[in-house]
């Protein structure tokens, strides 16, 4: 690849303003840019969706991270206020091959360029994203730069040497809810939008690392009234709100850094004997919590379209994965089982405790976007809390 690629023939050059999408080993695609009129550093991942980019782009798992997408054409059905799983999306930034300027669907209310506009992210399109996923997979995530508007190569280059990266990174905190709030939006139906769980059959509590809303939506869905804390919750503050189950949800950044006050409150919720379900961020502490290691991977795994087999069934799940770290599975103490492995790599992607209604996956079973294979383990886990119900 050379050092500098130049904009493809795929965008409207003439009407757009100039972007460059700068890494931190010095090479540089410059493009077109559109959303904010910024600069911003982060992580380089790729992400191959092909459907779901604004709840990919809301989902606080992305903190740290500039997206790039393997599909070409992004902002084909606009956006709207239904499909967001944060308020304040945490993405640095976007790479795109081609924006849709013209979107067409029922449910749209903005276009794609005003919604990045309206939450700050730069963004960059006309670059060759085939040949950056290329570069990510065979080198791994580089540290880069987004700049949309004028910008110097030379400090770009800098700017993305000098990010700290995600490793040691406590992003939760950044992410999380500040106080502690209840919820009872259930998921959403064709001509009828979201509903409401005024029923509950259970009682949960969500510790909140960046979850993402559809993942509360799946609880209140099989029946939970559930209370979401902020991530610093002490073991007192979940068991105060009298738990039948708890969930530690998704979320950015280096879990180990986050385990240094989010672990001893898992291991209590462990020696009490409460239903604890891990997702994603929370999958990797919980094997933090049970003894294991967790160790930073070379690409991540960034999808709606994982293959995951379930060891235990011989079931195959398609998947939706958000993930740089992985539970190393050789660490685990023999008291833990693993219960599910990616068909990509052989990477650790779901583990349980004997004995214990204490499990975890590391993909995401409320998808959005993805399949919905996975749903099935928000039942499993209404299951174990009802029985304390």
């Amino acid at each position: 690849m050379s050092k500098t690629q130049s904009p493809t023939a795929a965008s409207p050059a003439a009407e757009l303003s100039r972007a460059a999408l700068v890494l931190a080993d010095g090479t540089c695609f410059e493009g077109h840019g559109f959303g904010a009129n910024a600069q911003a550093v982060g992580e380089v991942c790729f992400n191959t969706a092909m459907t779901g980019y604004e709840e990919v782009l809301s989902d606080p798992s992305y903190a740290g991270q500039i997206v790039c997408f393997t599909f070409p054409h992004i902002g084909i059905v606009g956006t709207n206020e239904e499909d967001i799983e944060s308020i304040n999306p945490a993405v640095r930034g976007l790479i795109v091959r081609a924006d849709a300027t013209h979107p067409s669907n029922w449910r749209n209310l903005a276009t794609l360029d005003r919604w990045l506009k309206r939450h700050n992210i730069p963004a960059i399109s006309g670059i060759d994203t085939r040949a950056l996923a290329a570069r990510i997979r065979e080198k791994g995530m580089p540290h880069g730069v987004i700049a949309h508007g004028a910008y110097d190569i030379a400090a770009l280059t800098k700017a993305a040497k000098d990010f700290s990266g995600l490793e040691g990174l406590d992003l939760a905190k950044d992410v999380s809810a500040r106080q502690t709030s209840k919820w009872q939006e259930t998921p959403w139906q064709l001509g009828k939008g979201y509903g409401e769980q005024d029923k509950p059959q259970f009682r949960a509590v969500v510790i909140d690392y960046g979850v993402k809303r559809n993942i509360l939506r799946e609880l209140a869905g099989v029946g939970a009234d559930i209370t979401v804390v902020p991530a610093n919750a002490t073991l007192e503050d979940v068991m105060g709100h009298k738990p039948h189950g708890v969930v530690l949800s998704n979320g950015p950044g280096d879990p180990a850094a986050t385990g240094e006050y989010a672990i001893p409150t898992i291991k209590g919720l462990i020696d009490a004997n409460v239903p604890v379900f891990g997702i994603c961020l929370g999958h990797q502490m919980l094997g933090l919590a049970l003894g294991g290691q967790t160790r930073k991977m070379t690409q991540g795994h960034h999808g709606a379209n994982h293959p995951v087999k379930d060891l235990e069934t011989g079931k195959v799940e398609i998947v939706s994965m958000n993930h740089g770290f992985t539970v190393d599975s050789a660490t685990l103490p023999t008291s833990v089982k693993q219960t599910h492995v990616s068909l990509f790599d052989g990477t650790n992607c779901g583990l349980r405790v004997e004995g214990k209604d204490v499990f975890s996956v590391q993909y995401h079973p409320e998808a959005s976007p993805g399949p919905m294979d996975s749903h099935y383990l928000f039942e499993r886990f209404a299951a174990a809390a009802k029985r304390r119900a």
